[in-house]
C-alpha cells in the first residue's frame, strides 16, 4: 500500500501537467478554427472575383469573430482593400489590417478596392443584418431586422431566429418575424406548414415587398400554399389600392390647403374690390422671405428661439406685405378702379419690380428657410404617411380661414367692407370712408397672402418666382368658387386639390392641370359666377 502511494505521488504532476495541457488545446481548439476561417475569409477577396467575395461576406457572417462587422461595414462603403493576401480597411487617411486590426502605413503594391456587384450588394446587407441583430442599440437592431427582410438570405435565419428568440421589444420583433417569414416562404427546402404560416405572416405585413414576395413565389411549391400565396397577393392589392387612394386623398386636401391660402387674400382683392391684382403671387413672396430674414436672425442672435420661428414671423409677414400692399392701393390702384386692363398691366409691372428689387436684395438663388424640429417627421397610419409640415399646414389654413372669416362678419372693419362691396355709393352716403376701406381691405388680403408665404416656405423653393407658381391657380380658386365668396373659396380650392392629384397618377402633371382648365372653363360657361354666386361692385359693374 505505501508503494502504491509512492507511485501516485511520484506519477501525479505528470498526470496533472498532462491534464493541464489537454484542457489548453481542448480551449484553443475552437479558437485556432475560429481564427482560421476568418482569415480564410478574408484571403478571398484578393481572388477579385465576384463569387469569391460573395462567399467571403457569407463567411464572415458565420464566423463570429469581433472585426467581421467592421471589414463587411467597410466593403458596403468602398473602403476594403485586398490584393496579394492582404486585406485592408480604410479609415479615413488612415489604413489598418482587417486580420489584426493594427495600423498599416501604406499599402503594399497590387492592393486595391474590392469590387461590388448587385448580388454581392444583397449579400452584404444580409450579412449586416446577421452581425447587428444582437446589438444593444435598438435602432440598429430594428435596422438590421429590416435589410435581413429585404435581402431574404438563408444564411441569415440562424442568426435571426436566435435574435428572435431574445428579444423584448415587440415592434422589433415583429419585424424580425416578417423576415424570418420572407425567408422561409422563398427558401426551397422550407417545409408546407412553414411556408403557410410565412403567408399568413406577410399577408399581415401587406406592403409592396411583402406583395413583392407572394407574387413571385419560388418554384415547386405545393399548389394549396401557391394558392394561398396568390390569395394574399390579390387582398394585399386591393389594400394597398384603398391606401393609395386615401394618401391621393390627403395629397389633394393639402395642396388644396395650400391654394386656399395663396388664394383667400386674392378672395378679398379681386373678390370684394375687383382688382386683378398680378402682384399677388409677389406678396406671398414677400412673406416668404420675412420667414428667411426672421430665421437668420435668430440663427445669429437668439438659436434658441428656432422652434418658434415661425410664430414670430407669421405677424411680422402680415405687417410686412399688408403695408407694401397698402402702398400699392395708395400709389396705384386707387387711380385705376373701373378699369381692369390698366390694373393688370400696372400691378404685372409691379411684380416684375418686386422680384427684382427681391434678387438685389437677395440673390437670384434659392434661400433655405428651416423647418422647426416640431414639424419633422410624418405620422404612419397603415398604409397613410401624413407628415407633420402638410398636417400644420391643413390645420394652419382652416386657422386662417375662421379668422378671416370672424373678422369679416363681426368686425367694424369687416361691416364696412360688406357695405362697400354690396353698395358702394349708399355705403359712403353712410358716411363710411371708402377710399380708406379700399386701402385697408387691399392691406388686408395682401397681409393674409404674406401669412401664406410663411407656410410655402416650409415646403416650396423660397425664390424670386416663388409667387408666379400660385398666382394662376389662385385665380382659378376664387373665379372657380364665387368671386368674393370665402366659403366658395375654400370649396374651390379643396375641389381642385384633390381633383388634381387624383389626375395627376393617370394623365401627369401637366395634362392633368390642363384638363382641370378646362374644367373650370366649361364650368363657367355655364355659372359664370361661380359655385357661390356673390352679389357686389364686381358684379354690378
Amino acid at each position: 500500500m505505501t508503494r502504491i502511494r509512492r507511485i501516485v505521488r511520484a506519477c501525479l504532476p505528470r498526470i496533472l501537467a498532462l491534464a493541464v495541457g489537454l484542457v489548453a488545446s481542448l480551449a484553443l481548439m475552437p479558437g485556432a478554427a475560429f481564427a482560421d476561417a476568418y482569415k480564410d475569409a478574408l484571403a478571398k477577396f484578393s481572388n477579385d472575383s465576384f463569387g469569391d467575395t460573395d462567399a467571403a461576406v457569407t463567411a464572415l457572417a458565420a464566423s463570429g469573430h469581433p472585426m467581421a462587422e467592421a471589414v463587411v461595414r467597410a466593403l458596403q462603403d468602398g473602403r476594403l482593400l485586398a490584393g496579394g493576401g492582404r486585406t485592408l480597411i480604410r479609415d479615413g487617411a488612415a489604413l489598418r489590417d482587417a486580420a489584426t486590426g493594427e495600423a498599416v502605413t501604406a499599402a503594399p503594391e497590387g492592393v486595391s478596392a474590392v469590387r461590388l456587384n448587385n448580388r454581392v450588394r444583397r449579400t452584404v446587407a444580409a450579412a449586416l443584418g446577421s452581425l447587428t441583430l444582437l446589438s444593444p442599440d435598438r435602432a440598429r437592431r430594428l435596422s438590421a431586422a429590416a435589410a435581413v427582410f429585404k435581402a431574404r438570405d438563408a444564411t441569415a435565419l440562424p442568426a435571426l431566429e436566435e435574435a428572435l428568440a431574445r428579444e423584448g421589444d415587440r415592434r422589433i420583433a415583429k419585424v424580425m418575424g416578417e423576415a424570418r417569414a420572407a425567408i422561409l416562404f422563398t427558401r426551397p427546402d422550407s417545409n408546407g406548414p412553414q411556408r403557410m404560416e410565412a403567408v399568413d405572416i406577410l399577408l399581415a405585413r401587406g406592403d409592396q415587398d411583402a406583395l413583392a414576395i407572394l407574387a413571385n413565389p419560388p418554384a415547386g411549391m405545393a399548389p394549396e400554399i401557391a394558392a394561398a400565396a396568390a390569395g394574399a397577393a390579390e387582398t394585399i392589392r386591393g389594400r394597398l389600392e384603398l391606401w393609395r387612394a386615401l394618401q391621393n386623398a390627403w395629397y389633394g386636401l393639402s395642396l388644396g390647403s395650400v391654394l386656399l391660402l395663396a388664394a383667400i387674400g386674392l378672395a378679398i382683392t379681386f373678390g370684394t374690390m375687383g382688382v386683378i391684382n398680378m402682384a399677388h403671387g409677389e406678396m406671398v413672396m414677400l412673406g416668404a422671405y420675412t420667414t428667411f430674414v426672421v430665421q437668420e436672425l435668430i440663427r445669429a442672435h437668439a438659436p434658441w428661439l428656432f422652434g418658434g420661428s415661425l410664430f414670430i414671423a407669421i405677424p411680422l409677414a402680415f405687417l410686412v406685405a399688408g403695408a407694401v400692399g397698402i402702398a400699392i392701393e395708395r400709389g396705384v390702384i386707387r387711380f385705376l378702379y373701373g378699369r381692369p386692363l390698366e390694373t393688370l398691366l400696372a400691378t404685372w409691372g409691379l411684380s416684375l419690380m418686386l422680384q427684382q428689387a427681391v434678387r438685389t436684395l437677395f440673390g437670384p438663388t434659392n434661400r433655405e428657410v428651416g423647418t422647426p424640429a416640431w414639424m419633422s417627421g410624418a405620422l404612419e397610419i397603415g398604409g397613410l404617411s401624413l407628415t407633420y409640415n402638410r398636417i400644420a399646414i391643413v390645420v394652419f389654413a382652416l386657422i386662417v380661414f375662421t379668422v378671416l372669416l370672424l373678422v369679416l362678419r363681426y368686425t367694424p372693419l369687416g361691416l364696412h367692407v360688406r357695405a362697400v362691396t354690396q353698395n358702394r355709393r349708399m355705403a359712403g352716403s353712410m358716411g363710411i370712408a371708402t377710399s380708406r376701406i379700399d386701402a385697408l381691405t387691399f392691406g388686408l388680403g395682401s397681409g393674409v397672402a404674406g401669412i401664406a408665404g410663411v407656410a410655402l416656405s416650409q415646403i416650396d423653393n423660397v425664390s424670386p418666382n416663388l409667387g408666379q407658381s400660385y398666382i394662376i391657380d389662385s385665380f382659378m380658386v376664387v373665379v372657380f368658387g364665387g368671386v368674393g365668396n370665402l366659403w366658395g373659396t375654400l370649396v374651390g380650392a379643396l375641389t381642385l386639390g384633390i381633383a388634381n392629384k387624383f389626375l395627376e397618377p393617370y394623365a401627369g402633371a401637366v395634362l392633368g392641370k390642363i384638363l382641370l382648365l378646362v374644367a373650370i372653363i366649361l364650368f363657367i360657361q355655364r355659372r359664370p359666377r361661380g359655385l357661390f354666386a356673390l352679389k357686389g361692385r364686381a358684379v354690378e359693374a
